[in-house]
């Protein structure tokens, strides 16, 4: 896949390294020049420049548009089929006739897919920092549909109102224990599509890789810029965490398919630097994508819905509920709360909210709505932070342009 890969990133490295030289004679002053700037956009956040940091994010907001404005022009014929087939679909969803049962089906089930695409996507692009959806939002799910398979021993949850709301279905139950087969099936396709998101959000790094590489020139990517100076610096890499960059870098580089495959099918921090590899090397996008959505919608979401239906599983519940009450002097306080969120649970699995049942708010629940505000938040203020220091970037790297042409 990439032979002669070394010996070209040397000289490469090389020729970058000249050009800077040519405008500065020292190359520590070029470093520290770097440095500096760094530090001066990192320090563009809304708790220390917030009119700055708001007026740069407008600004790049802007820049952005523009620049998707232009691309969507040059490919009009895309965009021109795209607005016909949309049509289409818009005279289809209001004419009336028989069909209408179909696509109310259709329309449900799309929009129920990308909202956990959409999911899988925050989670993993993030620019910069992603949400982690899978803990707000799928491991959730996944923790509901399982208390609630135990506890009404089905899972054919009514729908509506499924998957808004769970409710125990009318019939008698079937004999015997809830399997877990039929959980993994449940929640397959919400999974699914979470995963796939995933794998989307991960096509950046491999396309800016890619496009640099094929055009020659030095990207703009912090990411990209390391995974270079890793290179230049692999045979005297001696810390950890560049051992384990250069791992799975050899790994995706060496194995291919089956290399970018296992790195996609365990939760692992590094993978951006697997889509860097693989656009850097010019491996094929169907390759890449191919095996990271192999790894991250089959393999790994099996693994990850799998703990998360054991670790919910009506027995190991309560006997967390019962080791939580063991605890000495605050354990029967700290296990109250818990046995009342539980049997909350139970009431509305089973339509009995008028029973005797205090139904005031649970502080577990408060708690938990609290964090995905804040995290949330936070994820919409790292986007502004994000867009607001590339629009830094921007301005110095104008400043080069116009220093180099003196």
């Amino acid at each position: 896949m990439a032979e002669n890969g070394t010996d070209c990133d040397q000289r490469r490295i090389g020729m970058i390294k000249e050009q800077h030289n040519g405008n500065f004679t020292d190359s520590s002053l070029l470093s520290e020049r770097k440095r500096r700037d760094r530090e001066e956009r990192l320090n563009i956040v809304l708790w220390r420049q917030p009119l700055v940091t708001l007026q740069y994010f407008f600004l790049e907001t802007l820049i952005n548009l523009k620049e998707w404005t232009i691309k969507l022009w040059h490919r009009r014929s895309i965009l021109v089929c795209f607005l016909l087939m949309l049509a289409v679909l818009t005279a289809t969803y209001y004419v009336e006739g028989t069909h209408q049962q179909y696509v109310r089906y259709m329309e449900k089930k799309f929009f129920w897919c990308a909202y956990w695409v959409g999911l899988g996507i925050l989670s993993s692009v993030g620019l910069g920092t992603g949400l982690h959806t899978f803990l707000l939002y799928l491991g959730p799910h996944i923790a509901s549909v399982t208390l609630a398979a135990y506890e009404c021993n089905s899972v054919n949850f009514p729908e509506p109102p499924y998957p808004d709301q769970i409710v125990c279905p009318d019939e008698e139950p079937a004999e015997g224990s809830i399997s877990l087969w039929a959980i993994i099936s449940k929640v397959r396709l919400e999974a699914c599509m979470w995963g796939a998101g995933t794998a989307i959000g991960e096509l950046p790094p491999y396309f800016m890789a890619r496009a640099a590489r094929l055009s020659g020139a030095e990207p703009d990517d912090e990411e990209y810029q390391e995974f270079e100076e890793m290179l230049e610096h692999a045979e005297t890499a001696q810390d950890f965490a560049s051992r384990a960059k250069l791992a799975v870098q050899n790994l995706v580089q060496k194995v291919g398919f089956f290399g970018i495959l296992a790195c996609a099918s365990i939760p692992n921090p590094l993978f951006d630097l697997a889509g860097i590899t693989c656009g850097h090397f010019l491996v094929p996008f169907w390759t890449f994508f191919g095996a990271t959505l192999i790894g991250k919608a089959v393999i790994k979401m099996h693994i990850q819905k799998l703990f998360v239906i054991i670790t919910f599983s009506k027995h190991i519940v309560e006997q967390m509920v019962s080791l939580i009450g063991a605890i000495p002097s605050i354990g029967p306080s700290l296990q109250k709360p818990f046995q009342e969120y539980l049997e909350a649970q139970r009431i509305k699995l089973h339509h009995k909210s008028d029973s005797g049942v205090p139904q005031g708010e649970n502080w577990l629940s408060w708690m938990f709505e609290k964090l995905v505000i804040v995290m949330v938040c936070y994820f919409i203020l790292s986007i502004i932070n994000s867009m607001a220091q590339s629009y830094a970037k921007r301005l110095q790297q104008k400043m080069y342009s116009e220093e180099k042409t003196k």
